[in-house]
């Protein structure tokens, strides 16, 4: 499975773009501002709140870095103009993270001030590991400003997870908690299935201990199930944790944790980087090229609902 899953991986530059889009459609919003909102809208309905990310990760000039930030206010102004329930994650080498420390700090710290004027929320998501350090250094100068809108992503497949928590315990991180999807060396990263699980485990009680609120960001069936033992073992309130989901991935299991009473959160991707986004994203861990092309298999066959 993982030739086949890399051999669908070598295909997809020569796929047409409408093909592609066409497959990403499920998992990406739209081009436009319009787009995302009209998802969170029906995922609102639905009982679930959502994050809007704008694509566009790969800048290589501060007019592109600033672009994106000026993108995302206007998503805040969306949001506020149409009640959304949304709030905003932001890759920091969007912002210019590559370009320059200091200009990156300027265009996400007014960023994190403007969605705090509207009492809005600043997710930062945390890339491959060339970036983990500046962006939990980033992450704590805010902090230590005095901005607590904003929260951090942390990779449970990181060897490195867990004394990051410990790193951050004075700050109390909002941290959103997710397996990885970066392809990263043996000697930095769980490359072991249940390693990987068995560490989120750990980070995850780690972080509710210490006061946290989580995101419990995972389609894992087993590790759902965990987290809900977990926030159970920690006696926390629905309002106290929240679990998170892409959009279009598995939306039955999403569905269930909102009937079950549990908060759910989805992410949604949107902007005119899509193909772009969409052939990263595939590249980088081949595994998500096999799920998708089974999952469009499934629903496009006749007799299949692909659900």
């Amino acid at each position: 499975m993982a030739l086949l899953d890399r051999a669908i991986v070598r295909t997809l530059p020569a796929v047409p773009k409408p093909i592609v889009r066409r497959i990403s459609e499920r998992y990406i919003a739209g081009t436009r501002v319009e787009d995302a909102c009209r998802v969170v809208e029906r995922l609102n309905a639905e009982g679930k709140m959502a994050t809007i990310d704008v694509l566009g990760e790969e800048i290589t000039t501060w007019e592109e870095a600033r672009h994106i930030g000026y993108q995302y206010e206007n998503v805040f102004r969306t949001i506020d103009e149409q009640s959304l329930d949304s709030n905003v994650s932001v890759k920091l080498t969007g912002l210019g993270l590559k370009l320059d420390h200091g200009l990156c700090r300027e265009i996400l710290e007014r960023l994190v001030r403007h969605a705090a004027q509207r009492g809005n929320f600043v997710r930062i998501d945390m890339e491959d590991s060339s970036c983990t350090d500046e962006t939990l250094r980033l992450y704590r100068e805010l902090r230590e400003t005095g901005l607590d809108n904003v929260g951090i992503v942390l990779q449970a497949y990181m060897r490195r997870t867990v004394d990051d928590i410990a790193s951050l315990s004075d700050l109390t991180p909002n941290v959103r908690l997710c397996k990885g999807i970066y392809v990263e060396p043996e000697e930095i990263a769980y490359q072991d299935f249940d390693e990987v699980r068995e560490n989120f485990v750990r980070a995850l009680d780690e972080l509710l201990r210490g006061g946290s609120y989580v995101g419990i960001a995972t389609h894992d069936e087993w590790l759902i199930e965990e987290g809900k033992r977990l926030v159970r073992t920690h006696g926390r309130s629905a309002a106290e944790y929240e679990f998170q989901m892409l959009l279009g991935v598995r939306p039955g299991h999403g569905d269930r944790l909102v009937a079950e009473g549990h908060r759910l959160r989805i992410y949604v991707p949107f902007g005119e980087e899509w193909y772009a986004y969409s052939l990263r994203r595939l590249q980088e861990n081949p595994k998500i090229a096999g799920y998708i092309a089974a999952d469009t298999l499934g629903r496009l066959l006749p007799g299949r609902n692909g659900r």
